[in-house]
C-alpha cells in the first residue's frame, strides 16, 4: 500500500509520515497541492490523506482531481473543520473518512487500519504459496500449515520482496534500495538510512527467528543478508 500525506502543518505531516514510515507503509509526503499534484504525475495512492485548507487550494478540489483521474484512490480528509457542511461535502466527493483536528494518534491509526484493510479485500488476491506457507500480502494474512502467522507491515513487505527474488541473495542495502524508493520521495527527512538500515535488519532478525520457531521451516528467508 503507498500513501500520500498532504498537510501543510509541518509538525502534523512529519508525524504522521514517522508513524506510518515505522509501520512499515510506503509514504510520500507533501506540504502544498501543487507539490501533491506533482507526486500524482509520477505515482499512484492507494490511499491519500488530505488536509482541507492548503497554502495554495483546499483538499476538494483536490480530491476531486484524484478521483477523476483514478476513482479507486482512497481518501481520508483531515481537517480542523467540523461543520457539518463540510463533512458532508467531502463524504459526497468519495472520502472514506473525516478526522477533525486534533486527534489522538492512536485513534487516527485505528482508522488507517479499516480503511486499509477494506481496502486490500476490494483489491483481491496477491498471494504465495508454497505447499505449507500461504500468504496474502493484500489481506496481510499468513498461515503455515493451516496456523496462523503473525508478521507486522514491514515483515510482510519484506517478505514479499523475499519471495519474488528466491534465486537472488539480497543485502541490507539492496532490500533498502526495494523497499523504500531511491529518489528520495519516501520522507527521506523523516527516517535517517543508518535507520532504516537497522530497520531492515531487525525485521530480517524477528522473520528468522519467527522461521526457528516454526515446526516446519520454510525457505523465504533464507536469501536476505544481514
Amino acid at each position: 500500500m503507498r500513501i500520500l500525506v498532504v498537510e501543510d502543518d509541518r509538525l502534523l505531516n512529519n508525524t504522521l509520515c514517522y508513524n506510518l514510515d515505522t509501520a512499515g507503509y510506503a509514504v510520500d509526503s507533501a506540504l502544498t497541492k501543487s507539490a501533491a499534484s506533482n507526486f500524482l504525475t509520477k505515482q499512484d495512492y492507494d490511499l491519500i490523506v488530505l488536509d482541507v485548507n492548503l497554502p495554495d487550494g483546499n483538499g476538494f478540489d483536490f480530491c476531486r482531481e484524484v478521483k477523476e483521474r483514478r476513482p479507486d484512490t482512497a481518501v481520508i480528509f483531515l481537517t480542523a473543520n467540523d461543520m457539518e457542511s463540510d463533512m458532508l461535502k467531502g463524504y459526497e466527493l468519495g472520502a472514506e473518512d473525516y478526522v477533525t483536528k486534533p486527534f489522538p494518534m492512536s485513534v487516527f491509526q485505528k482508522k488507517l487500519s479499516v480503511v486499509l484493510g477494506r481496502l486490500a479485500k476490494q483489491s483481491g488476491g496477491d498471494c504465495y504459496e508454497d505447499g505449507a506457507l500461504s500468504i496474502n500480502f493484500s489481506e496481510m494474512t499468513a498461515s503455515l500449515s493451516s496456523k496462523p502467522l503473525v508478521f507486522t507491515p514491514l515483515e510482510y513487505r519484506l517478505l514479499k520482496i523475499l519471495t519474488k527474488n528466491p534465486q537472488n541473495v539480497l543485502t541490507r542495502q539492496v532490500l533498502l534500495e526495494k523497499l523504500w524508493d531511491a529518489d528520495g520521495n519516501l520522507s527521506l527527512i523523516h527516517i535517517s538510512e543508518p535507520t532504516r538500515l537497522g530497520m531492515i535488519s531487525y525485521a530480517v532478525f524477528c522473520l528468522k527467528k519467527k522461521k526457528r520457531q516454526t515446526e516446519i521451516s520454510y525457505a523465504v528467508c533464507e536469501n536476505a543478508v544481514l
